[in-house]
């Protein structure tokens, strides 16, 4: 049945713009280091009986764009006579949708609803985003950006985004925010971290980034994402799965040990970026984009002359990588340095010499001639990113990996485990002593 209610007074003591300012704060809060414009808040009078004893209260809807255009919006109630916070939660409305990508197929995509139509944004992804580049770059000098190629986020009409051909721009994008979604979930998930920077903010896509342009980089200065489209010859779109976890696994390493970017060192940023990436792809589980040790695997077109970046069961396929440790391994391109940590992460993962996994041929070789037993993918992500997130520092070299491993398998497995073990062997076998 219902009853009327009874208040003390039906007069606020809190005034309608003093509930706007207080609501739009609250909005500035919850975007904390983004300029937000066009700021509006628009209260209205309401009695609250869903948070305890009926109670006269401003329901006060605030609305802003972000400084990359993007709307963002809080919703705060606040009590009307004492002006106290009784609740606030983020008025986006969020919408699932799926998307026919490039490599994936056709995949899930949260999605945000403004108006009658939606944005490439992920409210359960801490905003999460893709946006278009228009075939723009950015205009940097030594290293410091003048201006930045823009990130228009897409929009859609239905929810139901991309074609699956490049003729559509919103196909790229949708590989773009599945990657992010893959890689969020992944060290969510499995390493309980709550975003790239552990803080559950999300980092954001930008595709379509110049012309012909045949890369895609991690920036922690925007704290993005950005892909080219390749040239067609030797690369298509960039957006490959793998490609997302190994770019967005620099900002992983970059908010960790922080892995200097040159030496051994610089082999071993990238390494780790090849290795989670890799494992990002593993628990994708997505058949079109099955699980593989190949990096790049899907990017790559008839005149790169190969049929991946990178082999992480033999890295020198490519004809530049190192298989094996030596003295001089610091002196490589750090992509190319990277070898010995894939193989050691290979070898960890499947063992050694020749095996079919998923279709796909592997003859793994070791530099003492040991045969290696491997202990799966997902124990090896996991003794890779404990190695990476409390031993491993700004200097560590590949006698550094090979102790911090060896500690993240103690504290995971045990000391004299068959994980410990089979780490100390995978190290060996790719001559790191």
């Amino acid at each position: 049945s219902r009853a009327a209610l009874a208040l003390p007074s039906t007069t606020p003591e809190v005034s309608a713009p003093e509930a706007a300012d207080l609501a739009t704060n609250a909005l500035r809060a919850a975007n904390l280091g983004n300029r937000l414009r066009q700021v509006k808040a628009k209260p209205q009078l309401i009695v609250d009986a869903l948070h305890g004893t009926p109670r006269l209260a401003w329901r006060t809807d605030a609305v802003a764009l972000d400084s990359l255009g993007n709307p963002v919006a809080r919703t705060v109630l606040t009590d009307a006579r004492t002006g106290a916070r009784i609740d606030a939660w983020d008025s986006i409305e969020t919408a699932t949708g799926d998307g026919r990508s490039l490599y994936s197929g056709t995949v899930p995509l949260e999605t945000t609803q403004s108006g009658s139509s939606y944005q490439l944004k992920d409210p359960t992804r801490g905003n999460t985003y893709t946006g278009d580049a228009a075939n723009k770059t950015d205009l940097c000098i030594f290293g410091i950006c003048i201006s930045r190629a823009p990130s228009t986020v897409f929009t859609d009409t239905d929810n139901h985004w991309g074609t699956g051909a490049t003729g559509d721009r919103s196909s790229a994008a949708v590989d773009a925010q599945y990657g992010t979604d893959e890689t969020w979930d992944y060290y969510k998930n499995v390493h309980g971290r709550n975003g790239i920077a552990g803080d559950g903010k999300g980092s954001y896509n930008r595709v379509h980034y110049g012309s012909n342009y045949n890369n895609a980089f991690w920036d922690d200065s925007c704290f993005c994402m950005t892909y080219g489209d390749g040239d067609g010859t030797t690369f298509g779109p960039l957006v490959a799965l793998d490609v997302a976890g190994h770019e967005m696994s620099h900002g992983v390493t970059s908010k960790t040990a922080g892995l200097t970017y040159s030496g051994e060192s610089g082999g071993l940023n990238e390494a780790t970026s090849d290795i989670l990436g890799t494992m990002v792809e593993w628990y994708a589980n997505n058949p079109s984009d099955p699980g593989d040790y190949l990096i790049g695997e899907q990017i790559v077109r008839p005149g790169f002359g190969g049929t991946a970046l990178r082999y992480m069961d033999k890295p020198s396929r490519d004809g530049s990588s190192a298989d094996y440790w030596s003295s001089s391994v610091g002196n490589l391109d750090v992509h190319y340095s990277s070898g010995v940590a894939n193989h050691f992460a290979y070898l960890l993962a499947e063992g050694s010499g020749a095996k079919v996994i998923n279709g796909v041929s592997y003859n793994s070789p070791t530099y003492n001639g040991s045969t290696v037993t491997g202990i799966g993918h997902d124990k090896v992500g996991k003794i890779w990113y404990r190695a990476l997130t409390v031993y491993m520092t700004s200097s560590t070299d590949y006698a550094g990996a090979r102790t911090a491993t060896l500690n993240a398998a103690k504290d995971l497995y045990g000391a004299g485990s068959a994980e410990y073990n089979a780490v100390a062997a995978a190290w060996s076998a790719v001559n790191v002593n």
